[in-house]
């Protein structure tokens, strides 16, 4: 019997032992929480937030200490979502956006709002309501990057109770009832017609100055040639009168015998020129060259 009762003790003993070492097991396993680089980590003590884990090795208090929540921080994109708004100058369209975000502060988010991607896309579709509400068509077509900033700007403080960050804010799309687009198409074509009209006018308008610009340098030019020539004209009266001031009458009048001369004979010497007429006057004019060559010293 003792020595029945004595390994009775220590398999009791052992068991104590063992339950004891698998508790403390346990409650390392429980108290060390690693927590990835891309997820925060909610404690809650007694249904109370006690603590937000960061990424890496943490340590809590087991059995008191439970992780809630394991939420992620990467960026999220919500599905893209369409409204529809009417601009300040009453015409109908149809907004396709897309809202980037990512949570900054989890216990926030856990415990201030339920569903935060349709919290996100009701606040969306309100800002962009409004601010369409606040612009003309021609607006929101053509400055759609301010009416962007500015549904981010809006966005950002109203999510900011749920400690959320919008990164980005994007309008994919704006969408027209086919009313619309058919007198947005009309009005294209005859703005279209209006341009070929001034393009053409000025055309025309250019080809005219250019005309006018060609005549006037032919005329401008013409005027020059006929001063160049009075200028020649001049010139040679000049030298004529000087000639005939300085070797006197007889120089002069040898000179004109001259050319007559040369004159006569390159008449000569063309084809079927064997009988020349010559006026009567001719000879006198060549008895007047000689007797000058003669008394030319």
């Amino acid at each position: 019997m003792d020595i029945e009762q004595m390994i009775a003790e220590l398999l009791g003993g052992n068991i104590v032992l063992l339950i004891l070492a698998a508790l403390i097991i346990i409650s390392i396993f429980k108290a060390i929480r690693i927590v990835p680089q891309s997820e925060k980590y909610v404690v809650e003590r007694f249904g109370k937030l006690r603590s937000v884990l960061g990424p890496g090795i943490n340590v809590i208090v087991p059995f008191l200490d439970r992780v809630r929540h394991k939420v992620s921080v990467l960026e999220r994109q919500l599905p893209a979502h369409e409204q529809d708004a009417i601009t300040a100058d009453n015409v109908l369209v149809t907004v396709e956006t897309s809202v980037f975000y990512r949570i900054l502060e989890p216990e926030k988010t856990v415990y201030r709002i339920r569903d935060v991607d349709a919290a996100i896309a009701t606040t969306v579709a309100g800002i962009v309501r409004s601010g369409i509400g606040e612009m003309e068509l021609d607006e929101v077509q053509s400055n759609r990057q301010e009416l962007i900033a500015k549904i981010q700007e809006q966005i950002a403080k109203a999510v900011d109770d749920w400690g959320i960050e919008v990164t980005r804010a994007e309008i994919l799309d704006v969408n027209l009832d086919q009313a619309t687009r058919d007198a947005m198409l009309q009005q294209l074509n005859a703005e279209r017609a209006r341009r070929a009209s001034v393009t053409e006018a000025e055309g025309f308008k250019r080809s005219v100055q250019l005309n006018a610009e060609a005549e006037l340098y032919a005329a401008e030019q013409s005027a020059q040639a006929r001063r160049i020539l009075a200028d020649a004209e001049a010139y040679a009266t000049e030298v004529v009168a000087k000639v005939i001031k300085e070797s006197g009458i007889e120089a002069a009048q040898y000179q004109v015998a001259l050319k007559q001369v040369e004159a006569m004979a390159e008449i000569g010497k063309g084809a079927g020129k064997q009988v020349i007429m010559m006026p009567t006057n001719l000879v006198d004019a060549f008895g007047d060259a000689f007797k000058l060559l003669k008394g030319k010293p």
